[in-house]
């Protein structure tokens, strides 16, 4: 999943659509929030720890995104 995501992160950042990021990275922190306050017999580490690595990948696209805007003086609010 995370290679889907990291291709997503790149198309929206080549396309500097920043609102798509922006949503993509509420979504996955919605989830792992809703998976964190879980309990009971099931485990959801793993579910997690790859929302935790998406999380990541959206970030750096976010910081790539941003860097891009500045050397062009743009606002990538797409």
């Amino acid at each position: 999943m995370s290679n889907a995501i990291a291709q997503i992160v790149d198309a929206y950042v080549r396309l500097k659509n920043r609102r798509g990021l922006d949503e993509l990275m509420m979504h996955r922190q919605r989830l792992a929030v809703d998976l964190k306050s879980r309990s009971g017999a099931y485990d959801f580490s793993l579910p997690i720890s790859k929302i935790d690595e998406e999380i990541a990948i959206i970030e750096e696209g976010l910081r790539r995104l941003k860097a891009e805007s500045t050397d062009t003086g743009t606002t990538g609010t797409a």
